[in-house]
């Protein structure tokens, strides 16, 4: 493993521990050359690829990180903790796989997220649904929010005051 801070690839393991459910091997690792810390991920490979339908018929390899990319940017200065848009892609992710397709359409991936979005946060939601919808006009925006707000109950998103 190449050390992110002097790039040299010696170090050792000081820690292991899987996460996402034993999917995932995390481990904590040392840099032998300058001494710093840093984290590694290990995921077993997939051997079923899936492959995305694009909007103009071409085909691309499912890609999870450009998934994780989208609600990022979605959820900019919104307080969603990275660790729910992670486990957010595994589950879309895992949904997708275990329908048993090789192929899926874009838009359907762009639904099913959208869908995710709008449980955990509306202002989130409603900046991925500005993309995956493809807005006409400002209407069609207003609209939207009004029945994403109407969908709420009272409170909710709101922190308890005590």
């Amino acid at each position: 493993m190449r050390c992110p801070y002097c790039h040299d690839n010696d170090d050792k393991v000081i820690d292991s521990r899987e996460s996402e459910g034993g999917k995932v091997v995390r481990r904590r690792r040392e840099c032998k050359s300058c001494g710093k810390r840093f984290s590694s991920r290990e995921r077993i490979e997939e051997t079923t690829r899936l492959t995305v339908i694009k909007k103009d018929n071409s085909r691309v390899p499912f890609d999870r990180s450009k998934l994780l990319t989208g609600l990022q940017r979605a959820c900019y200065k919104r307080p969603v903790p990275t660790e729910v848009l992670t486990k957010t892609v595994e589950e879309v992710e895992e949904e997708l796989l275990g329908r048993g397709e090789r192929e899926v359409a874009g838009i359907e991936i762009g639904r099913i997220m959208a869908d995710r979005l709008k449980g955990i946060d509306a202002v989130a939601y409603l900046r991925f649904a500005s993309v995956y919808m493809q807005f006409k006009d400002l209407d069609d925006l207003i609209a939207e929010a009004e029945d994403v707000k109407s969908q709420q109950r009272p409170g909710e998103g709101q922190g308890k005051l005590f």
